[in-house]
């Protein structure tokens, strides 16, 4: 398997959180990681990787710290997950049932007390256009953030911020984002490594 290409970004989501059946999006939960040959096999395929940056959020630093041992892990707060405010924390079968929405009207939808999903696109647009440009100096560059902030740059290189979310990001999986100028093009989504 070829390494990656120097100018891609590559956003990884994060082992799969140990939430026990409630919902986590500032909550901070610890990620389960399984050593074996899948998690090896991507650890090797990232190793080309000049930078890694994560997310604040525990489950992010654990899942960075397992595939990249020893490297040093530069965090930013503006990887978080979306703020799912008064939502944040309750059982998955305790979320209030929205009913039939749009995507352009869930796009928009504030959970009492957090941000919306455009409102996080929009923390997140300054960070990513940043680290693309880190990424065409001197790439490929890590990012282990969140399902939520891979969706968020979905929708951003798509060009159609509401477009995110229709994408289902799996845990460590890898969206493979070129970078460019001041933007990125979509590479591959939910990539689950060269062991596969």
């Amino acid at each position: 398997m070829t390494p990656p290409d120097r100018t891609e970004m590559l956003l990884i989501r994060h082992a799969p959180a140990d939430h026990g059946g409630r919902l986590c999006g500032r909550r901070d939960v610890p990620a389960r990681i399984a050593e074996g040959p899948a998690l090896t096999a991507l650890r090797t395929w990232l190793s080309a990787c000049s930078e890694v940056v994560t997310s604040p959020a525990l489950r992010c630093r654990q899942t960075a710290g397992a595939l990249f041992p020893g490297r040093p892990l530069a965090s930013d707060p503006a990887l978080w997950e979306q703020d799912f405010g008064d939502h944040d924390g309750l059982r998955f079968e305790e979320i209030p049932d929205l009913g039939k929405l749009s995507q352009d009207e869930l796009s928009t939808y504030r959970p009492p007390g957090g941000e919306s999903f455009a409102e996080m696109a929009a923390r997140l647009r300054p960070v990513l256009t940043a680290l693309s440009r880190r990424a065409q100096a001197g790439g490929p560059l890590a990012v282990v953030a969140h399902a939520g902030t891979v969706r968020a740059a979905l929708g951003i290189a798509l060009g159609q911020i509401p477009a995110g979310l229709g994408f289902e990001v799996a845990p460590l999986s890898v969206t493979r984002l070129r970078c460019f100028g001041d933007g990125f093009s979509v590479a591959g989504v939910n990539w689950p490594g060269p062991a596969t």
